[in-house]
């Protein structure tokens, strides 16, 4: 019997073991980085960035057909399964303004796309959605733009938009007389530069590592915190949500804390949305969530 991980989505294609054997045949580089677990499994050392990359372009290489797939050193090497979990829960959202029949043509912007292009990978393999990926960064843009080159057919269904306003997260980006289905987001968590080398030092210490070791929890500034952390950045997002009410049926976003829930509702409150929202992530013992708004009745978003 294959075990499952606890929590992860039905629809989620990892709630399995990994496949080492399936997956070093989908791309053959991750065969370098296999070693045994003290029951005698295949498995890679999460502890070394090098393997974890070599896995997550295996995943996406074998369950997602991403042929292609690299990241600049020093930036987030996202975890494939929480991540699709987001995208299957979004799914979920939408389908419920369909009579529970999960959207084929949706067009959705992913804010923050980040140099790994990793949220929209997972909906237009799964779903077929369109996406518009947004980055402020010059160096993740490009980095998205070439696993968007480098793979045919995706510069058919992801388009990516540079964000030139460091304040701004969906001013300038969404324009005019366009309509979205949903927006999500993985916002920067802590409030300072200080607050994320004390979370990737605490990471270090539970993986029994050196300062000087390599590390999976690498991240570029603006991936990791903003002034405010990510309570600051979320109040950003719905304020300015507001100016684009009728363009976009759900706006959503990843929390990573429970208690910053309360000033978010209360900013939401505040904001006018009409329907608060509350989607309840797991994946083993890591807990996680994702708020979700809309300006519009349900009659409204069923209409569009």
């Amino acid at each position: 019997m294959t075990a499952q991980k606890p929590g992860l989505h039905p629809r989620n294609r990892h709630r399995s073991r990994y496949d080492m054997a399936a997956l070093c045949q989908s791309s053959p580089q991750l065969a370098a980085f296999i070693v045994q677990t003290p029951a005698g499994e295949p498995s890679v050392n999460f502890a070394d960035p090098l393997a974890v990359k070599a896995l997550n372009k295996a995943l996406l290489a074998h369950y997602y057909g991403v042929a292609q797939w690299d990241i600049p050193e020093g930036f987030l090497c996202p975890p494939v399964p929480g991540r699709a979990d987001y995208i299957h829960h979004l799914a979920d959202l939408l389908a419920e303004d369909r009579d529970g029949a999960v959207p084929t043509q949706a067009n959705v912007l992913d804010v923050g796309t980040g140099a790994n292009l990793i949220y929209p990978l997972i909906g237009v393999a799964e779903y077929g959605w369109r996406f518009t990926g947004s980055e402020i960064d010059a160096q993740a843009f490009a980095s998205a733009q070439a696993i968007i080159n480098a793979n045919p057919g995706l510069s058919r269904a992801i388009r990516l938009r540079r964000q030139k306003t460091p304040s701004a997260i969906l001013d300038g980006v969404i324009h005019k007389n366009e309509q979205y289905d949903a927006t999500l987001c993985n916002p920067p968590f802590h409030d300072s530069a200080e607050s994320a080398r004390a979370g990737s030092e605490r990471k270090r210490r539970n993986l029994g590592l050196t300062q000087e070791a390599g590390l999976n929890f690498g991240g570029q500034q603006r991936e990791l915190w903003c002034e405010g952390g990510e309570v600051a950045f979320i109040k950003t997002m719905i304020a300015e949500s507001k100016s684009f009410a009728r363009q976009v049926k759900w706006f959503t976003s990843l929390v990573s804390r429970g208690d910053n829930l309360p000033p978010l509702y209360r900013a939401l409150s505040e904001a006018g949305a009409v329907k608060v929202v509350k989607k309840e992530m797991a994946q083993g013992q890591k807990q996680s969530r994702f708020i979700a708004w809309t300006f519009m009745t349900d009659s409204q978003r069923r209409r569009g």
